[in-house]
């Protein structure tokens, strides 16, 4: 069994799930002990970060941070799944819309507002994943939830046998891109669907650090920490105290903060508690 513990950044391909990759990695690494920090869709490609041994306790922390993606949305056609993927609900006459009319819709598609999902999203209703409902045929109707879009960028709007419009999104946690790309057709009044979806970026790992699973290294995990959180180092003592469950003096930053031990390596994931440093997760040597 492997005894990394660390990220991997991996560049995934299409036509494979997230689970996927991990299943493939479970194998490559030796360790049963692999988790991924976002789920992306089997058409989608990009940014996947797994987290291995001792690094899948972190991976919530990547999951609630940043994103970044390349998105074409198809304008004219609607979709059952509001991607490639879904069976088409009706097609519409695009020819008329202008470019204006595009940039001015996404233009308000940034700052903090609500969203409705996907209706083929991951969530749950009373227990169900919505998109299994979707599959046997249900109606689906899932609440809005806030979402924050940092910037959008149109990169290209282009004209031929489709009306097709490129994006550059940045924005937070739980946005869907397929919303963006429905809600975009919906205003349009032709409908629209996404086409291609490529993650650039899954804060702090970026594509560029990105390679395949056959390939990619493990980033150790004492030397990635310090880009997701806060650390703090730590001497015996406090260590020990630690293994024992006990608390020790408050860190001097708030929310969750990586303890560092006196060998290099992560002892603990502290969260400070009526002004003391409470273990959230200690690690074994």
């Amino acid at each position: 069994m492997s005894k990394e513990h660390g990220f991997l950044v991996i560049d995934k391909p299409a036509g494979i799930t997230s689970h996927d990759v991990v299943a493939q990695l479970r194998k490559r690494l030796g360790t049963k002990q692999v988790g991924h920090a976002g789920t992306l869709d089997p058409m989608a490609t990009g940014v996947l970060v797994i987290g291995i041994n001792n690094a899948t306790k972190f991976l919530q922390y990547i999951v609630s941070g940043k994103k970044r993606y390349l998105a074409t949305i198809r304008l004219g056609i609607s979709t059952v799944t509001d991607d490639k993927e879904g069976e088409v609900l009706e097609i519409k006459e695009w020819q008329g819309i202008k470019d204006e009319e595009i940039n001015e819709v996404l233009s308000k598609f940034h700052g903090t507002f609500l969203q409705v999902p996907s209706s083929v999203s991951a969530k749950k209703i009373e227990g169900e994943r919505a998109y299994d409902l979707v599959r046997e045929g249900r109606d689906v109707a899932l609440a809005a939830k806030e979402v924050t879009v940092d910037a959008l960028e149109v990169l290209a709007i282009r004209r031929g046998e489709n009306l097709d419009v490129d994006i550059d999104v940045s924005c937070s946690a739980g946005t869907y891109i397929r919303a963006i790309a429905r809600d975009l057709g919906q205003s349009l009044k032709v409908g629209g669907h996404l086409v291609a979806l490529r993650r650039t970026s899954v804060a702090p790992f970026e594509l560029k650090d990105a390679a395949t699973v056959e390939s990619a290294e493990v980033i150790d995990l004492a030397s990635a920490i310090s880009k997701l959180m806060p650390t703090r180092t730590l001497g015996f003592d406090e260590v020990a105290e630690l293994r024992f469950g006990r608390r020790i003096d408050r860190s001097n930053d708030d929310g969750a903060v990586a303890a560092i031990g006196p060998n290099g390596e992560v002892a603990a994931i502290l969260e400070n508690q009526d002004g003391r440093a409470q273990p959230i997760t200690v690690f074994n040597s």
